[in-house]
């Protein structure tokens, strides 16, 4: 189905470019990178090409640009402030499945992370792309391994040992919002939810230090 179309005004230019960033995260999100055209991105925003290569001189340019100023700006907000700043890592962890859970369930729909969908697509495309990518995945591990650091079990390892333990909690996250982007269901997201939820527990990752 074809993006309705949004008319810029031309004196805005922060503004289109924001538009546009909006418009190309919608589809890479929905249809994937290489499916989506730049004139699809321009039929979707309205703008001229002169005015959306002015801002985005390739196509490449516009999506590193979509992950450092949407992808990395959403995994923040849903993942690395929150885990932040909660009183409880692990609590706050299982509270973002839980989140994800009933947002499936209302859409009836699983269009999978943005990050994910990225990453399995361009990661073996081009070296930029893949230290894009890379760069927000190392902010959100960064997150887990200082807060886990401060819950009882975590306190009794070294950071190499807190970096692994961050890593199998977003690769459960990532693993199984593919499982659920799969199968059209929020069952393995669960599923990973309680699994996770007895091993941040066992690990002492749920009591403060």
């Amino acid at each position: 189905m074809r993006a309705k179309t949004t008319r810029i005004r031309r004196n805005d230019p922060e503004g289109l470019r924001a538009s546009v960033l909006d418009a190309a995260a919608a589809l890479f999100q929905s249809q994937g990178y290489h499916a989506t055209g730049m004139r699809e991105i321009m039929q979707a925003t309205g703008v001229t090409s002169g005015a959306l290569h002015h801002h985005f001189p390739t196509k490449d340019a516009l999506a590193l640009a979509v992950i450092r100023d949407r992808v990395a700006p959403a995994v923040r907000e849903t993942w690395i402030d929150p885990v932040r700043t909660a009183r409880s890592p692990a609590r706050e962890i299982l509270r973002v499945f839980a989140q994800t859970i009933r947002g499936v369930e209302a859409r009836g729909s699983v269009n999978g992370c943005p990050l994910n969908n990225l990453a399995m697509e361009l990661s073996f495309s081009k070296p930029e792309f893949r230290e894009a990518l890379q760069a927000v995945f190392a902010e959100w591990q960064a997150a887990l391994v200082d807060r886990i650091g401060e819950t009882r079990g975590g306190a009794r390892l070294d950071r190499a040992k807190r970096a692994e333990a961050a890593a199998f909690v977003v690769a459960t996250y990532s693993g199984a919002m593919n499982l659920a982007k799969t199968t059209q269901s929020a069952s393995p997201l669960r599923m990973a939810a309680n699994a996770l939820s007895h091993w941040l527990r066992e690990r002492g990752f749920a009591e403060a230090a």
